[in-house]
């Protein structure tokens, strides 16, 4: 049996509740990127500050993660966009942990656009098969419909 894990970071809750819905249809483990510091959570500190990390390429300090990723052979990668980017716990991620022969399948949640999110992730992890992308905008919003489009995307992604 193919072993899957979901990694994400969440800032508001909306990637989690994704991450979540993910990893339950499709039987895999779960791991949360976790800054050591993250920024406060008000609009103008994350879009000052969120964004210009973003821009500045910083790679804050995550918390060590306690799953191994060799064992996996599919994983879903999962980031709110930020600045059109993927956020910067998963800049640091992608420079501290190597990924590679892998099935990677990646999701983003926004407000409105995914910007350049996929291009960028699917530049850092080059050396894997990204076999889907899918974009959630504003999942907390319709939680029953976004639950459901998110379980079914994982039952189709465990298939390929």
């Amino acid at each position: 049996m193919m072993k899957k894990l979901v990694i994400y970071y969440s800032f508001e809750g909306n990637t989690r509740f994704i991450a979540e819905n993910i990893a339950e249809a499709a039987g895999a483990d779960i791991a949360e990127l976790k800054p050591v510091s993250d920024i406060k959570n008000t609009k103008f500190t994350k879009y000052l500050w969120g964004g210009r990390q973003v821009v500045m390429g910083k790679r804050p300090a995550i918390e060590k993660m306690t799953v191994d990723i060799e064992e996996y052979e599919l994983i879903f990668i999962g980031t709110p966009v930020w600045a059109f980017s993927f956020a910067p716990a998963l800049n640091t991620f992608f420079t501290k942990y190597s990924i590679s022969g892998k099935k990677i399948a990646l999701f983003c949640c926004d407000g409105g656009t995914k910007g350049k999110t996929f291009e960028n992730m699917r530049e850092r992890l080059k050396e894997n098969d990204i076999i889907g992308e899918i974009e959630f905008s504003e999942p907390i919003k319709n939680v029953d419909k976004k639950a459901e489009a998110a379980k079914e995307w994982a039952k189709i992604m465990i298939q390929k």
